[in-house]
């Protein structure tokens, strides 16, 4: 299930995303004329930013399992509250996704993570459309 495409939404990291500590509250908007496609942006440093893909309009049979702990740390008890978004990045002659640290919202209330998936066989650097 996909997060509404015309909503701006707060959403706060529990531990700061690898590589920008000590950041943890982000801006999460939607690209115009992109549907699940967003632009993750941190509040406190405008030029700290990242697009992010929902991984249910994109990616309709990626299915990351989290552990207890993880959803614990979300407080997420139902898997209908989890919004999955992938990091995206561009590259010369093709876009890529990172399947192995997805970041998991809490639907209800807008605190999220980027999990790194151990042991899982996911790339984090998959083609987008592959």
């Amino acid at each position: 299930m996909s997060a509404d495409v015309n909503v701006v939404t707060q959403l706060t990291f529990v531990t700061p995303p690898p590589g920008l500590a000590p950041l943890v509250d982000f801006i999460l908007e939607p690209i115009a004329g992109a549907e699940g496609l967003y632009a993750l942006q941190a509040t406190r440093d405008p030029a700290k930013r990242m697009f992010v893909l929902d991984a249910g309009v994109y990616l309709h049979t990626y299915t990351p399992m989290l552990s207890d702990a993880q959803c614990a740390a979300l407080s997420l008890t139902d898997p209908d509250d989890a919004q999955v978004l992938v990091v995206a990045n561009t590259g010369e002659g093709a876009t890529t996704v990172n399947l192995m640290a997805p970041i998991i919202v809490n639907r209800a209330t807008e605190v999220c993570a980027q999990f790194i998936l151990d042991g899982q066989d996911f790339s984090l650097r998959a083609p987008l459309g592959s």
